[in-house]
């Protein structure tokens, strides 16, 4: 069976180098080159530049709607979608005769749309998962042929989980291709009872809100690593948050339960960068004031980049 693979960031380098040692994949769709960093350096997608490592031929349409004529040509069986990053039509799923299935990076229908990672540790769940479904014309609303959980580190980042379910759906999409090929297999309808979309995150999303719990600071800062990067402000100036623990109320000094929210508690270094929450604090673990390099909360303190009183917002 004759498979092309549409993906673009590293999450779906996984699940292509599964299909591609197994021989299946005949080309891949990507997105475009883009310019990233500070020297504006055009780049291509981890997807693109793992698939011209192995030699696979790769498509960068603009638009992948308005290359039917050019996906009918290709003349694969199957379409194996895994976060592409453009919408589908229906002229383009007809262009597959075993159809087009999309590999999702979230438990279904929660956690559908651009985010499901993110997402699900912002809301403080334990449980999460990778779905292969058949693609639909709306948003992750197709059945699902498979799906696999997961249990979510109490610390763990965005940028860690997303690492472990790109491993997951690599083995998930390893079970699911025999039964495509075979035919023998079931659909299991969504609840659309239960259905979520989460768009995709911004940095103005990132602004941590000291007035919240310390657990659902904690929460953000997880989210937001490796990006958009949690932040707040601290004399106007942005301050990056890449790691922090919570500090429970019942652990909080008369003096410190009566901080207010955003209020740095801690005035020794030794004793970390502890900053007040609406209920309990967080202690910083890792920082990074303007224009400086990520350093220990601690380090934040000895060089006076912060001091006990002064209120992040």
């Amino acid at each position: 069976m004759k498979i092309l693979f549409a993906g673009t960031p590293q999450f779906a380098v996984e699940p292509l180098k599964a299909l591609t040692e197994a021989g299946d994949v005949a080309g891949v769709i990507t997105q475009e080159d883009k310019l990233q960093g500070r020297k504006k350096i055009l780049t291509p997608s981890p997807v693109k530049a793992y698939a011209l490592s192995c030699g696979l031929p790769v498509f960068q349409p603009k638009k992948i709607r308005e290359e039917v004529a050019a996906l009918k040509n290709i003349g694969a069986d199957m379409l194996i979608t895994c976060a592409y990053g453009q919408i589908l039509t229906q002229e383009v799923l007809d262009c597959f005769p075993r159809g087009v299935w999309n590999i999702h990076a979230g438990l279904l229908p929660a956690y559908r749309g651009a985010s499901p990672v993110q997402s699900c540790i912002l809301n403080g769940e334990t449980e999460t998962g990778v779905c292969v479904m058949k693609t639909a014309l709306a948003l992750d609303e197709g059945d699902i042929l498979l799906c696999e959980t997961t249990k979510i580190g109490a610390d763990e980042t965005a940028g860690e989980l997303s690492a472990r379910l790109s491993v997951s759906a690599a083995e998930l999409i390893q079970k699911a291709v025999p039964l495509l090929e075979s035919g023998e297999y079931t659909l299991t309808p969504q609840n659309e009872e239960g259905a979520r979309i989460y768009r995709k995150i911004t940095r103005e999303q990132a602004k941590i809100d000291f007035s919240c719990s310390a657990r659902q600071v904690v929460n953000k800062v997880r989210a937001m690593n490796p990006e958009p990067v949690a932040y707040a402000l601290l004399n106007g100036a942005p301050v990056n948050f890449y790691r922090a623990q919570a500090v429970e109320e019942d652990t909080l000094s008369a003096e410190e339960k009566s901080a207010q929210a955003g209020e740095i508690l801690s005035d020794k270094p030794k004793a970390g960068l502890i900053i007040r929450c609406k209920t309990g604090a967080i202690k910083a673990l890792s920082v990074q004031p303007a224009g400086g390099k990520v350093m220990t909360g601690g380090d934040f303190l000895s060089g006076r980049k912060g001091r006990k009183g002064q209120v992040f917002e």
